[in-house]
């Protein structure tokens, strides 16, 4: 039987976010988690999105609003007005994770757990396979994510679809069936009608073997993670582009890793867009004999070679990239700027105060570069820019301009307008520079 107990370290008083849909899943998921919210003083607030897209999704969101009410859980819940995007599943995802991570930093929530089981990992690591993809990829997705200040959990990963279904079926748990999950034209529903029940007449357990193999996979990955960052600090230039004589001299399978690790940080949460087929096109680029040369990647992205450096960039009219060395003021490509202060009662993220003797100046403003991270202010630890961008909706033309304060030894000291770093003083703490952005 279901015991999630195993899969999540519950303390008493923990702030849980549960993604729910209203279908067997995600309400075998809530009924576990109301069974143990007594023994653990538990603060459940389910997150749902309607998607909007079939006559049904309305009849679900009214349903999960009379269960919240009924078993007195908080409810938050969005509905998606409009698609833009050609991948409807990548789009509505996208915009899933945005909504649930604005409900956990609402409620300053320890986890956002959300119902994927074993058959979704099958399902994850077989497509990735046949699409292609790096190890990480290969891996499918993980039972526990760091976010920082929170943590996304599946304590559903070790459990078969089966089992779900018979959790539910015993304790009369309500759910919806989404009828788009027997629509063959997707992608992962062949999989689940084609695949999966051959493999469960080959084992009936074949979920645990998956997960073993994806954990497995995921131990080795944050090893060559490692030896890839180290090897990624020695070829990239101060413009933050690959010297392409260094990065020759490289194991061709770091080479990859880093290419993925480059094409993730630019498309973001777009990374479905490219596989294993765009990665051999940079490797063509790069070992070309010719000095210049350009290739087209997805959504409108340029992979350029210029004599002995190699960038990624979007097809604009002209160049993004800058960096500013700032005084007073500074006048930004994004039609913003920055002055400096000399006192105001503001404390919002458009206003950062610094103490000079913990920085070292100058201060530059810049864009942002592969890997960017920041020692956010109230956080232990640090977190990607890259990130930062996701959770506030930035638009991907925007990233590219964005400015990013750091000090002279590449410190980031502040996104203006997004967040502040440990590096930030209260009004009543010692300061010598106030900044604004306006």
């Amino acid at each position: 039987m279901i015991n999630i107990e195993k899969n999540i370290e519950l303390k008493n008083e923990d702030i849980i976010v549960v993604g729910c849909s209203t279908g067997p899943d995600s309400m075998c998921l809530m009924d576990a988690l109301l069974k143990l919210r007594e023994k653990y003083q538990l603060q459940l607030i389910c997150a749902h999105v309607n998607h909007n897209v079939r006559r049904q999704s309305a009849e679900e969101e009214a349903f999960i609003q009379e269960y919240c009410i009924k078993n007195q859980i908080v409810l938050e819940k969005m509905k998606i007005e409009k698609y833009s995007d050609d991948n409807f599943h990548n789009e509505a995802r996208n915009i899933r994770y945005h909504f649930f991570e604005d409900v956990v930093h609402k409620y300053k929530a320890d986890y956002l757990v959300t119902a994927h089981h074993g058959d979704d990992l099958i399902e994850t690591i077989l497509m990735r396979i046949v699409r292609g993809s790096n190890l990480q990829g290969y891996s499918g997705f993980h039972k526990e994510i760091d976010m920082g200040d929170y943590k996304i959990i599946r304590p559903l990963i070790g459990y078969s679809k089966e089992d779900l279904e018979a959790y539910d079926s015993l304790n009369n748990v309500p759910y919806f069936i989404d009828e788009s999950n027997h629509k063959m034209k997707y992608t992962r529903n062949r999989y689940r009608k084609n695949v999966l029940p051959f493999l469960k007449e080959e084992d009936e357990n074949v979920h645990l073997k998956f997960l073993k193999f994806s954990e497995n996979l995921e131990e080795t990955s944050r090893y060559i993670s490692k030896e890839r960052d180290q090897s990624l600090k020695k070829i990239l230039t101060k413009q933050g582009r690959i010297n392409v004589l260094d990065f020759k001299r490289l194991d061709r399978y770091i080479q990859k890793e880093i290419l993925y690790y480059i094409l993730e940080d630019f498309y973001q949460d777009d990374l479905v867009l490219v596989n294993d087929k765009h990665i051999d096109l940079l490797l063509y680029l790069i070992y070309s004999d010719k000095s210049n040369l350009e290739v087209n990647l997805p959504n409108e992205v340029l992979a350029i070679k210029s004599y002995d450096e190699f960038y990624l960039t979007r097809e604009m009219d002209e160049i993004t990239e800058y960096e500013i060395e700032f005084n007073t003021y500074a006048d930004l490509p994004n039609k913003h700027h920055i002055k400096k202060m000399e006192e105001t009662e503001e404390t919002s993220n458009n206003i950062c105060r610094l103490c000079s003797e913990e920085i070292r100046l100058p201060i530059i403003i810049r864009t942002r570069k592969i890997g960017d991270k920041i020692a956010v202010k109230g956080l232990n630890g640090k977190k990607k820019v890259k990130d930062i961008f996701i959770e506030n909706k930035i638009k991907i033309e925007q990233r590219d301009t964005w400015p990013i304060v750091v000090d002279s030894e590449g410190k980031i000291l502040w996104i203006p307008g997004l967040k502040k770093s440990k590096f930030d003083k209260q009004k009543q703490e010692k300061y010598d520079i106030i900044m604004k952005y306006c």
